[in-house]
């Protein structure tokens, strides 16, 4: 039995587990409306890792957002595991994003107050998760990206790549279908963040998980299997690297 899934046999490389059909968000003021989002299209398959590269203001967050249920479209449809979230009332909407989709932040979201093991147990203590089979799945993630030394610990009193490494295996605990990382290593120096982000790679191809990236950065784009090119809230290209 895997340490992040129940089941890691191979899956066929067409099981598409993230889609969108026409997604597009508008925000509306008394002064002016902006197309932030316009008919995006994108089919993302299982253990595929995906970049979303794009200037600011290209519609990079505003897409995250949206895939990740955080922020509902103006329309169109996001589909995870063939469920439109998007046709679910509000608390549906909120089980199925702690239940289905992980979240890495640049800014990792940790809560300082409390250890380590506490904080990666979070989205398991909100699904109901028994103490003792948490507990021992934290740890055994812990042990996976080699952080279980600081399972006591403060997250203040850890590097910024130690926390990072938190926040990624918090994103792992309820054994999501995608995780979504915003500008995971923008915080981080260089070296440490190629660390963090060949941590999220192999997360892909050892452990078939898919993940979602967004970034500025070019050269961590290329170590990705694809890249989707936005501007102004469309999709630009998209790049497939070998």
């Amino acid at each position: 039995m895997s340490l992040i899934g129940t089941a890691m046999q191979e899956i066929p490389t067409d099981n598409v587990v993230l889609q969108t059909v026409n997604l597009t968000k508008v925000f509306n003021s008394s002064f002016v409306k902006v197309v932030a989002l316009k008919d995006v299209n994108i089919s993302i398959r299982k253990g595929e890792f995906v970049s979303i590269v794009g200037p600011s203001g290209s519609g990079k967050s505003t897409l995250l957002n949206l895939i990740g249920a955080l922020d509902r479209p103006s329309r169109g449809k996001v589909f995870i595991d063939g469920i439109d979230i998007f046709s679910l009332n509000d608390s549906d909407v909120t089980r199925i994003r702690n239940r289905k989709i992980g979240f890495v932040f640049q800014s990792y979201n940790l809560i300082n107050r409390t250890t380590v093991l506490r904080n990666i147990e979070i989205p398991s203590i909100i699904t109901g998760m028994p103490k003792q089979k948490r507990i021992s799945r934290a740890n055994k993630i812990l042990k996976l990206l080699g952080i279980e030394h600081r399972a006591d610990f403060k997250p203040s009193s850890l590097s910024g790549g130690e926390q990072q490494r938190v926040a990624i295996a918090r994103s792992l605990m309820n054994n999501p279908s995608v995780i979504l990382a915003d500008e995971p290593t923008g915080n981080l120096d260089t070296k440490t963040g190629k660390e963090v982000f060949t941590l999220l790679k192999d997360l892909s191809q050892k452990y078939k998980r898919t993940i979602v990236v967004v970034t500025h950065n070019r050269e961590l784009a290329e170590a990705t299997d694809r890249s989707i090119f936005i501007r102004d809230g469309m999709i630009e290209k998209e790049v497939v690297h070998t």
